[in-house]
């Protein structure tokens, strides 16, 4: 109980002292940091005035050790004194820009505001040679997707600058052949290939694999890298393909119409080739035909066929014995498992048979003789 008495009147004495105290207060987060040899430094200054009138209080960088230049900006100007209300707060950047070769050590400064009777000091020590090192990371959010070839593949990664100096940084990858990979800044529709990123900050990136539609099923690794200078981060993604058959129907000439005899039975030559990445199962073959007409296939059915390979079916197209000659579309169907599905459009052109030409040419041949028999006979008379 005694203990938690003492404390709170160490805080009422605190806050006192605080409320009685008077004059100009300069300050920075971080007064000594460590940079590497030849890094820029930007630092946050805040001056605020206690218990003051209002007026103009002077700025200077006395002490700037030898090749060094030290210069006091705020609104982005370069600034030289501030003009402060009671009780305001003033916010300025201290920039230090290192002579070209420097060397590792201690550098120390000091920075004065000098103003209605006060003054305010603020050392500040550089450490150089003990700044981090330039480091990168890389993180997907998933690392392992799934799906179809003819699907794209993306990832939500996060590329981090682990060090305490801005980088540029370049992007690449490593992918199996045929692979394409896109790097988009999260919520951009911009690609790229390089972006800058800030001491200490990270970027999120939507990257996008796309892959030929015929990768057969499995597992495939693309591999991301982030460098600049001698940092570099690597990062391991993993395609999971699944298979899917996608089948092709065509003549075995390439061509889409032939001649017919009304009545015969006439062969069509059909190859059917699986263009997937998947085996195509239950092939069945079936046909939309004119009325009255019939078509067979050989083989009726394809257990399966695999990935890459074709198979020959033979089309039996036998038109109606009535059928008059002319152009006629036949429409060849394959369908198998997983929704597999093609057609093609056969123009059939139907000629009538030899043998019912000659038959004609016949028929013609006996009316005229009838005729020439008759005008004969009955004409003398």
């Amino acid at each position: 109980m005694m203990r938690n008495v003492l404390a709170l009147l160490a805080v009422l004495w605190s806050l006192a002292l605080a409320q009685q105290y008077r004059g100009l207060a300069l300050g920075t987060a971080y007064p000594e940091i460590g940079v590497q040899p030849g890094e820029s430094v930007s630092l946050t200054l805040t001056l605020k005035s206690y218990g003051l009138p209002p007026g103009v209080v002077r700025l200077s960088v006395p002490e700037v050790p030898a090749g060094w230049q030290a210069v006091l900006t705020g609104g982005g100007r370069l600034v030289r004194a501030v003009y402060l209300n009671p009780d305001q707060e003033a916010s300025l950047t201290l920039r230090l820009q290192p002579p070209k070769e420097v060397k590792e050590g201690t550098y120390r400064f000091l920075v004065r505001a000098e103003g209605l009777g006060q003054t305010a000091s603020l050392p500040i020590t550089l450490m150089v040679g003990q700044g981090l090192p330039k480091r990168l990371s890389l993180e997907a959010e998933l690392p392992v997707l799934k799906g179809p070839p003819t699907s794209s593949f993306r990832y939500r990664v996060t590329l981090r600058n682990e060090s305490d100096q801005d980088l540029l940084v370049s992007l690449e990858y490593q992918a199996p052949q045929g692979f394409q990979v896109t790097f988009t800044p999260a919520f951009s529709s911009q690609q790229v290939t390089s972006l800058p990123v800030k001491a200490g900050e990270s970027r999120d990136l939507d990257v996008e694999v796309s892959l030929p539609k015929d990768t057969p099923a499995g597992a495939y690794g693309v591999t991301l890298r982030a460098v600049a200078g001698d940092a570099r981060a690597d990062l391991a993604l993993t395609l999971e393909v699944t298979g899917r058959p996608e089948v092709r129907l065509s003549t075995k000439e390439g061509r889409l119409s032939g001649s017919v005899t009304a009545g015969r039975e006439n062969a069509v030559k059909l190859v059917v080739k699986n263009e997937g990445s998947a085996p195509a199962k239950n092939l069945s073959f079936s046909a939309f035909e004119p009325s009255g007409w019939e078509v067979k296939f050989e083989p009726e059915k394809l257990e399966v066929l695999e990935p890459g390979k074709e198979a020959e079916v033979t089309a039996r197209i036998k038109p109606s014995p009535k059928a008059v000659a002319g152009d006629y579309m036949v429409t060849l169907r394959v369908s198998g498992d997983e929704g597999v599905s093609e057609s093609l459009d056969y123009r059939a052109t139907v000629v009538t048979s030899t043998l019912w030409g000659l038959v004609g040419v016949a028929l013609v041949a006996v009316a005229v003789l009838v005729l020439g028999f008759a005008v004969n006979r009955f004409g003398r008379r």
